[in-house]
């Protein structure tokens, strides 16, 4: 069977960093990454961004193998057993290890009663499928207003689709932009040809002859050649849950990334519920910053380095033309300070916690500022509407 000193269940950015982080540390211990997709570990991002804007698909690959890692793809662990140090896949094949890694990250949230041919968008398995269909003309009903949502419904009508867009919140990403902010997207997002339906849920799709008819539940009837949702994910605790350990919407890691108080068993990126002493109590993070910074860092605590994970992750997105970062907490539902050069084109949202504290920044066209504002969030004194500003600055 196969042994390892350090041994990574999934394949995805984490998984890649993670393998990084310990070769920061240990140049010589064998590593094992088993990863359920039969691809090597890619980035995300560009799923939805960079690749609808022409750049090659070679251009997503991470390379890990490139650091001494043996990969063992199209394998998914199915069990864990601590006391024995040993992981064993569906196949039956076993793994032992010293040290082991879960970074199983989400499955992509589903509508359970939609028909085969929806695509519900998380892999480069996905982007293909998609890929080979868009184009001029193709009817494309995408669900959901968020993140995902946001980003392949812009990606697709820039490459020439006809959009409808449905969601239940009152705009685009209403639960994380201002109530103005989501406004002025949404009817951005219409000026560029995207049908946005909000305040609406999907309540059937059905199939026939290569072709979806969509219905909500107000009574919109949509035809479309191809169905995207965008919904978020599902964390991927079932391993660990069935192995006894810790989970509460994600593996409960603490300041090292060890899982239930145990020297040899650790979590990382999506799957992991970390402590965030900045902002209080845990988060559990789906972005590109947090999957390689906690891989990494926590990889590097797999091999010995014993540094507690303090950093606090941003995100990214572009929306047509438009573009911006964020770090920290960042909800509608907090009370904001939003400071404009030019109004929903370019400023700065910042979030409040107790006291007039800052918790979350939204950077609206306004770049190389993140550090600043996660500096302003880890300092904890009050801010106002000057000190925003001159984020923008």
């Amino acid at each position: 069977m196969p042994s390892y000193r350090y041994l990574i269940v999934g394949g995805g950015m984490t998984g890649d960093a993670a393998c990084r982080g310990i070769r920061d540390h240990d140049s010589d211990g064998t590593i094992g990454l088993v990863s359920a997709e039969a691809h090597e570990p890619y980035a995300r991002p560009p799923l939805t961004k960079a690749l609808w804007k022409g750049k090659a698909e070679d251009s997503i690959w991470r390379g890990t193998r490139d650091v001494g890692v043996e990969l063992h793809l199209d394998r998914e662990i199915v069990s864990l057993d601590l006391d024995a140090r040993q992981a064993t896949d569906a196949s039956g094949e076993t793994y032992t290890y010293e040290r082991l890694l879960l970074a199983t990250g989400g499955t992509a949230r589903r509508i359970p009663s939609a028909p085969e041919g929806v695509l519900f968008y998380r892999t480069v398995d996905d982007y293909r499928r998609l890929r080979e269909v868009a184009g001029d003309g193709v009817r494309v009903v995408v669900i959901g207003g968020g993140f995902i949502g946001s980003e392949i419904a812009a990606a697709l009508q820039m490459n020439g689709c006809a959009v409808n867009i449905v969601f239940p919140d009152d705009g685009v990403s209403a639960r994380v932009f201002p109530r103005e902010l989501a406004a002025f997207v949404t009817e951005y997002y219409e000026e560029q040809g995207v049908q946005v339906l909000a305040g609406d849920s999907v309540s059937a799709i059905e199939s026939g002859d290569g072709s979806f008819r969509v219905t909500t539940e107000r009574g919109r009837a949509v035809e479309a050649d191809a169905v995207v949702a965008g919904l978020g994910i599902v964390p991927r605790t079932d391993l660990a849950e069935a192995a006894g350990l810790p989970v509460d919407d994600g593996i409960l890691v603490d300041e090292l990334g060890r899982v239930g108080g145990r020297e040899d068993v650790f979590a990382a990126g999506d799957v992991a519920r970390f402590p965030v002493p900045a902002l209080g109590g845990t988060r559990r993070v789906e972005h590109e910053d947090h999957a390689n910074t906690h891989g990494r860092h926590i990889g590097a605590n797999l091999a010995g380095a014993g540094q507690p994970y303090e950093h606090l992750p941003f995100f990214y997105s572009d929306l047509f033309d438009l573009g911006y970062e964020a770090v920290g907490d960042v909800e509608a539902r907090r009370p904001a300070i939003a400071e404009w050069a030019e109004p929903n084109r370019k400023g700065v949202v910042c979030y409040l916690g107790d006291g007039g504290k800052p918790v979350g920044f939204l950077l609206w066209d306004v770049w190389d500022r993140v550090e600043r504002a996660r500096e302003l969030i880890l300092g904890g004194a009050p801010v106002d509407a000057s000190t925003v500003r001159e984020l923008m600055s």
